[in-house]
């Protein structure tokens, strides 16, 4: 009996389910059917052919994990409400669409890590989400997010690499190095992360109708980051053969070449572009004038065109550049137009470092070259300058005078101190300040790597093309995951149908502590063991900043650290029950909790 399209579609779908059911499981999901697309021109077929380290059951759990924080985020992570609301709520809204987006990203990954094997582990090395946005100010906090030392493996895995995290926070005497040869000793093999688990979220808190997205990238090796840490990179992203052109030349093309001289280089790998025709994606906006104004300016004195909001992509798409530096990524290159002329998109100015990380390592995927230049997080001093501050030792007497004579005037004693943390943070989290251009290599301890990238759309992303989050029905809803590696390229379209009525679905996919700040009552409700690592994760999640790690295992909470733009003083309030009930009933599962 041949085998129909019907029973092969039939047989996809049954894959998919045994593959992810512990994610369908979690959120009360069904999957009605998958789509794959693949990208690559490679004569690839879904269930017979892997693309990744990770094989192909993982690389459908990764899929899965992006498509269900795609689809929960865009349904109850309060898409639109910000707009025309003051900046304060505005913020919150914001906060709680970070705070579901990385809620239901870490509830995915912990279900699938259920199935790796004994030996191995998943550790978040980079998120985003530690430091205000630009154009926030620093009373707002951090934002919810997924960041460094994040584990997800086996329990006794778990909680030995626990361990070895908290030495690496809270003892200066255990280095990088001791963190490795620990985990070398005891035979575990840890994936590490890059993870922002909502690009864009600006935009999706007052409804821009594309853009939103969740990044997540897993390399077979963990990042050799040390500590929490959120800065911003410089990042010149160039299709790989205007470099290799360059080097013909004896021309270094980096992030420190005049824009003049990359002009060049684009013109003499295509001689027949024209300089108006090289096209220059960049973050634009009053704010970004002191940083990367006069890097907009030499492109213009080159010829190129430096995109605005609203131009048109081939094929129709309009971009944005009020933020997003990962999606134009996946656009950089040449095409030639319906009148034959060819044209080159290049992205240029900066990047907060998770973002910045995983544009670098789509590196070996797009065929494109990532030249990176470490910054401080403030904004005031232009990128010629910026990247060699970075490089200044902190503890040198005379660091306030080299800083100066960096910056070309007298700065106050209160931004010396600034750009002096900004270099110690970056120093002590192991970011390479040794070299004026980083690239992804040199944040890999063991350079041979290789890397899973996965991106989930909530609305519609005009540089690649792929649809947001669709609705099919009341209960149905239709989701498109890119996932991207070096060994090939597929988008899939899961069909998933939510299988509770509309007033359960937002408790499922809603933190627990947010479910008790709109009312739930947590005293009636029945309580689990799991409870403690829900709320453990979710105060690492919501309010990172305002905990005390200590011990092996213990954390406390201090109440005054938490800024009540990140948490309201009424949530506030509600918190601090909460966990006192909680530790009081049932002081064995919540022994690692203190108050303060």
């Amino acid at each position: 009996m041949p085998i129909t399209d019907e029973m092969k579609r039939r047989n996809l779908i049954a894959q998919w389910v045994f593959d992810t059911r512990s994610i369908l499981g979690r959120f009360h999901l069904w999957l009605e059917d998958v789509d794959v697309t693949w990208l690559d021109g490679k004569d690839h077929e879904e269930l017979r052919h892997d693309i990744s380290f990770a094989g192909g059951a993982i690389e459908r759990q990764l899929i899965m994990t992006a498509g269900v924080t795609a689809l929960g985020t865009r349904l109850f992570g309060r898409f639109g409400e910000a707009e025309g609301r003051d900046k304060k709520e505005r913020n919150r809204v914001k906060k709680d669409a970070d705070a579901i987006s990385a809620y239901m990203m870490s509830e995915a990954l912990w279900y699938m890590t259920r199935g790796l094997p004994e030996n191995h582990a998943v550790m978040v090395c980079l998120g985003e989400g530690l430091m205000p946005k630009v154009g926030e100010t620093p009373e707002m906090g951090s934002n919810p997010l997924l960041g460094f030392g994040r584990i997800y493996a086996r329990p006794q895995v778990a909680k030995f690499l626990d361990r070895l995290v908290q030495s690496l926070i809270n003892d200066p005497g255990f280095v990088w190095d001791d963190f490795m040869r620990r985990v070398d000793q005891a035979g575990i093999t840890i994936w590490g992360a890059a993870i922002d688990t909502l690009e864009n979220t600006t935009r999706f808190a007052v409804g821009a109708p594309t853009g939103p997205m969740t990044v997540l990238h897993l390399f077979d090796q963990p990042l050799a980051v040390s500590r929490p840490y959120e800065g911003y990179m410089g990042n010149l992203i160039l299709p790989r053969e205007v470099v290799a052109a360059g080097a013909r030349r004896s021309l270094l093309i980096n992030y420190h070449t005049p824009r003049s001289m990359v002009m060049q280089a684009i013109r003499e790998t295509w001689p027949d572009i024209e300089p108006g025709n090289v096209h220059v994606w960049t973050l634009t906006g009053k704010s970004r004038v002191p940083r990367i104004g006069s890097l907009w300016d030499e492109w213009r004195e080159a010829g190129a065109h430096v995109v605005e909001d609203g131009w048109k992509l081939p094929g129709g798409n309009e971009t944005f550049s009020d933020s997003g530096t990962y999606a134009p990524t996946y656009k950089v290159g040449t095409w030639v137009d319906d009148a034959g002329d060819r044209h080159c998109l290049v992205n240029d100015g900066y990047a907060a470092s998770a973002e910045a990380m995983q544009a670098a390592s789509l590196a070996p995927i797009l065929d494109i070259d990532v030249s990176l230049a470490v910054f401080s997080s403030k904004f005031d001093l232009p990128w010629t300058v910026e990247s060699r501050i970075m490089h200044l030792d902190p503890e040198a007497p005379d660091f306030p005078v080299r800083l100066n004579e960096a910056a070309g005037r007298d700065l106050a004693d209160a931004e010396v101190v600034r750009y002096r943390q900004c270099i110690r943070e970056a120093r002590d989290a192991g970011i390479p300040l040794g070299k004026s251009v980083l690239s992804a290599e040199d944040f890999l301890p063991r350079k041979t790597w290789d890397v899973v990238a996965v991106a989930g759309y909530m609305l519609d992303d005009p540089y690649t093309g792929a649809p947001g989050v669709e609705k099919i029905s009341d209960d149905i809803y239709r989701v498109w995951i890119r996932l991207s590696t070096p060994h090939g390229m597929k988008e899939v379209a899961l069909t998933l149908r939510f299988m509770d009525d509309e007033a359960v679905r937002p408790l499922v996919c809603n933190p627990l502590l947010i479910r008790f700040f709109r009312g739930e009552d947590y005293t009636a409700r029945a309580v689990k063991i799991s409870d403690s690592g829900r709320i453990r994760n979710e105060l690492q999640t919501l309010c990172s900043e305002a905990l005390e790690h200590f011990g092996e295992n213990g954390i406390r909470v201090h109440f005054d650290r938490i800024s009540s733009d990140v948490i309201s003083p009424e949530d506030q309030k509600i918190l601090r029950r909460v966990l006192a009930w909680y530790k009081e009933h049932h002081p064995l599962w919540f022994a690692w909790l203190e108050l303060d």
